[in-house]
């Protein structure tokens, strides 16, 4: 049986391997090597932040991910079936490792940024 998302460090091997899926990814990953230029020592670590905030509303994530979308919207036009990918990637990264109460919340999250993602930029 697999565990649920627990701790910090699940949150970090989770993000880890969702990255790494979506470096090679032939539908999104140009944005993370092509469109922008992705620093991954700080964007991993935030994105465990932001993660770990969601689960166990740490506090301790401070960005914002609208404005940061925005701006690579502008570089390169968004489309639907790039956030439909981003969470296809997300859920499957999930459900390779993790089921729980807690897996179940990051994926409704995911796809609740998606969508409102999609709406606004």
């Amino acid at each position: 049986m697999k565990p649920d998302i627990a701790n910090k460090d699940d949150i970090q091997s989770l993000v880890n391997f969702f990255y790494d899926k979506v470096k090679t990814d032939t539908t999104i990953g140009f944005f993370f090597t092509n469109v922008i230029t992705i620093d991954w020592d700080k964007h991993i670590p935030l994105m465990c932040s932001f993660w770990e905030n969601v689960l166990f509303y740490t506090g301790e994530y401070a960005g914002n991910p609208m404005k940061t979308h925005r701006k690579i919207h502008q570089q390169y036009q968004t489309a639907p079936a790039h956030f439909e990918r981003w969470i296809a990637l997300w859920n499957e990264s999930v459900d390779m490792h993790f089921k729980g109460p807690n897996a179940t919340k990051v994926k409704k999250h995911a796809l609740a940024i998606a969508t409102v993602m999609l709406k606004n930029i």
